[in-house]
């Protein structure tokens, strides 16, 4: 069988992103909205996620599923990432920090909407692979690190937006520290078992708000 080419996987892609928009509006009840953020369905169409996966499961890479990338992490399933960029509403003149890169498919998301991404990654082979890929594809507003997300980047701290990708039984300390009066975490928390995708918004005088969404599954933080 001859293999996909690029006007093959657009056209998946594309019905990527009409899965999201149905599963977005099947459980609009508990996301607390019917429809996401047309910038966020754009840069879903845009961003090619066959790169961000082994070459093996190009062929999967548009189905809404996670998949495996190695080291026994996985790229989260489409839905989840078109979700959490959304409930984040990154917008141009804001500054994302971003724990857990991955091979970079978040970080993508994440730079077509903001205006510049910083991301930590603890394991050094996704950090030059997810660096090598996003360069490739012209993205010039994404620093990447190698270390341990629970500390942030205290270099570029504030920022406005803080994006986990990995879960936890609480919010790290330091991210919290680090985000601005008036700005937003997205994370999964809870424990291996129990898992809840939560917004927590803090406001002018650094109080917190705390809502937690749908039930998730993802790797745990790892910390050094």
């Amino acid at each position: 069988m001859k293999p996909m080419n690029e006007e093959h996987l657009a056209v998946l892609r594309r019905h990527m992103v009409e899965l999201i928009a149905i599963h977005v509006e099947l459980a609009s009840e508990e996301v607390g909205r019917a429809a996401l953020d047309e910038r966020v369905m754009a840069a879903m169409q845009r961003v090619p996620r066959h790169l961000f996966v082994p070459a093996p499961l190009a062929a999967y890479a548009y189905q809404d599923m996670p998949l495996p990338i190695g080291f026994d992490k996985t790229i989260s399933q489409p839905f989840i990432v078109a979700l959490m960029t959304d409930l984040l509403a990154p917008q141009p003149h804001e500054t994302v920090l971003e724990i857990g890169t991955g091979l970079g498919y978040q970080s993508a998301i994440l730079a077509e909407l903001a205006g510049q991404v910083w991301s930590v990654e603890i394991v050094e082979e996704f950090a030059s692979r997810a660096e090598a890929l996003l360069g490739g594809l012209g993205f010039i507003n994404v620093g990447i690190r190698i270390g341990d997300g629970s500390r942030g980047w205290p270099e570029h701290a504030p920022f406005d937006k803080i994006l986990v990708t990995v879960a936890a039984e609480r919010s790290p300390p330091a991210l919290l520290e680090q985000l601005k009066p008036n700005g937003r975490l997205v994370m999964p928390l809870g424990s291996e078992k129990e898992q809840f995708l939560t917004v927590i918004d803090k406001d002018a005088a650094g109080q917190l708000k705390i809502s937690k969404l749908i039930p998730v599954q993802f790797g745990l933080l790892e910390t050094v």
